[in-house]
């Protein structure tokens, strides 16, 4: 099933907030849905180190939760990476961080090349941040790869942990016109009813949200964050088909463009909900 191109999603977060209809009661918004896996442990503050390299690991936290803030020459929309990535990319529900660090090098499909850390990093600035690429060795990039290295401690460097990422549905297609009506009702208190976003909740389209080339702009993926994300103070109460039917509303929205996008996947085994084609989608077989 090849999904529409035009659907994209935000790489960095979406629904915040609630209607009635999903309201009957607030809960803890750092609830976890689903049981922590063995080995999925968040290394307690204690465990970081005085001196230099604890100041490292508390800057990178800091640029993770603050990157507009503290990259400011670098976040060209006003999305945080915690906006994906919630509770500082400690919660297993939002793309965790734990043991990101210990799994690289790794392959790429979408670059088609292994990569390292750093890379991975900046590919993240440049896609969900529509921003530009940090120094490799630069302090910035070294303070948010010491804070992912704090995240892995206790985890063998080696495969990749099988939590990273959104907890995946099964692909189907959404009904954009029934998403935008419970978008309506659940989610434009906090994210605007123009996609705007507003002092609690980042931008889901338009020219301050995070570009096509983003993860998030796949449907597969946005449909997963907001499953087990959102709303916010009461995340796990849509269905797979509502968080579906949100997510190719949203996505059905312009974004901003990703340059070279076109040459992602250059193996041409794009993802089934590629938000748009490639080179490697044409060439003859």
């Amino acid at each position: 099933m090849r999904l529409p191109p035009s659907l994209a999603l935000p790489g960095a977060a979406v629904l915040a907030g609630a209607g009635a209809l999903l309201l009957a009661a607030a809960a803890r918004p750092d609830r976890q849905p689903f049981p922590a896996p063995p080995g999925y442990v968040v290394p307690s503050d204690s465990l970081i180190p005085a001196g230099p390299l604890g100041d490292a690991i508390r800057r990178g936290r800091a640029i993770m939760i603050a990157t507009r803030d503290s990259l400011p020459g670098h976040a060209g929309n006003r999305l945080d990476c915690t906006n994906c990535h919630r509770g500082a990319g400690t919660l297993l529900s939002s793309g965790p961080w734990i043991g990101s660090y210990a799994s690289f090098p790794q392959y790429n499909a979408r670059a088609g090349r292994v990569i390292r850390i750093e890379d991975r990093v900046n590919e993240c600035l440049r896609r969900s941040l529509n921003g530009t690429p940090l120094a490799p060795d630069g302090r910035e990039m070294n303070d948010v790869v010491a804070y992912f290295a704090f995240l892995s401690t206790g985890i063998p460097h080696g495969p990749r942990a099988p939590w990273l990422g959104y907890r995946r549905l099964v692909l189907r297609a959404g009904d954009a016109r029934a998403g935008g009506r419970l978008y309506s009702r659940a989610c434009a208190r906090c994210h605007g009813a123009n996609g705007e976003g507003s002092a609690a909740a980042p931008p889901v389209w338009g020219p301050q949200s995070y570009a096509i080339g983003a993860g998030m702009a796949r449907l597969g993926t946005a449909a997963a964050f907001i499953r087990w994300n959102m709303p916010f103070d009461r995340p796990g109460a849509l269905t797979d088909r509502q968080a579906f039917d949100v997510a190719a509303f949203i996505l059905s929205h312009p974004r901003p463009d990703t340059p070279g996008k076109e040459k992602d996947w250059p193996n041409g085994d794009a993802p089934e909900d590629a938000a748009y084609s490639t080179f490697a989608a044409h060439r003859p077989r």
